[in-house]
């Protein structure tokens, strides 16, 4: 991989750009293919990580996305206009306007998932259509075939052993089987490049809580125990693990908040660590995750 800024781009899929030629090479060609703009400058030491980080996964793309290097020092006006206010500060622009970007280095697994979902703007894959593959396993997965599922993300991993989807939806599958030993082995044998992508975060989280549902009390007990001393935080905490392990993720929140509310140092601070257990479990924008992180700020700040 060539030095940022040194010799020509590898490919005529990433471009040093100037702010001549930043219509052309960005607004232009986005009306076509997305293109991933990069601000970075020769003195910036984080971009030179993920400068190349970053080409790899746009050359690896195979066409699905283009790839523009801007340095903002000779081009002060457009970082200007596009609000630069620090680098690296990456940018996707699609028909002409910017519509996703990210600040700062971040890790390797968070760069190729952001090529990913560029590419899927217009209706393309970076991923040589595994991507499409993990779709159709996670399809089969909500739709309870489960075996199914597993072979296909095994067989996507036969093909990339790195994905995160694939090894964070096999978990998911034998965790549907209630084989959590496995899941768990799954998880411990995942390659360091992903252990910490967002797609295993959440399957360990999830891991943790199906550990947790073995061993949860009946509900209506321990709702009552609850309702005779609304400060036993440990019925509260037990109630809220029953609740999720029955399904009702909102309802355990609710529980979590509440003894938050009342003693935020409960138990060396359980509450809000089991919180964020059940947030990393869910979809980031699962209406359960968005209202329980806003009510949980709110008592933080208040």
């Amino acid at each position: 991989m060539i030095e940022l800024g040194q010799g020509p781009a590898p490919t005529d899929l990433i471009k040093d750009v100037t702010e001549a030629t930043f219509m052309e090479d960005v607004v232009d060609a986005s009306q076509e293919v997305p293109v991933i703009v990069d601000f970075w400058a020769p003195w910036c030491g984080p971009c030179k990580t993920l400068g190349p980080q970053l080409e790899a996964a746009v050359t690896a793309a195979k066409g699905a996305v283009k790839m523009a290097k801007v340095d903002v020092d000779q081009a002060q006006q457009i970082a200007g206009q596009l609000r630069i206010q620090s680098i690296p500060t990456v940018y996707a622009f699609y028909k002409g306007q910017p519509v996703d970007g990210f600040q700062g280095a971040v890790p390797e697994s968070e760069i190729k998932a952001f090529v990913s979902r560029v590419a899927e703007l217009a209706g393309g894959s970076a991923d040589g259509g595994l991507g499409d593959a993990v779709e159709a396993a996670e399809q089969m997965l909500a739709e309870g075939a489960v075996a199914d599922a597993a072979q296909t993300f095994a067989a996507i991993l036969g093909e990339d052993p790195n994905h995160a989807g694939a090894y964070g939806g096999l978990v998911r599958a034998h965790l549907a089987l209630d084989d959590l030993d496995q899941a768990e082995a799954i998880l411990n044998g995942a390659p360091a490049e992903i252990a910490d992508s967002p797609e295993l975060e959440a399957a360990r989280a999830q891991l943790e809580l199906a550990k947790q549902a073995q061993n949860a009390g009946p509900v209506a007990e321990l709702r009552a125990a609850v309702d005779a001393d609304p400060a036993n935080h440990q019925a509260r905490f037990d109630l809220a693990q029953a609740l999720h392990a029955a399904d009702d993720a909102e309802g355990a929140v609710t529980e979590l908040l509440e003894i938050f509310r009342q003693d935020r140092e409960w138990n060396d601070g359980a509450a809000k660590a089991q919180l964020f257990t059940i947030f990393d479990a869910l979809k980031p924008n699962d209406p359960v995750v968005l209202n329980g992180r806003r009510k949980l700020s709110s008592m933080i700040f208040a």
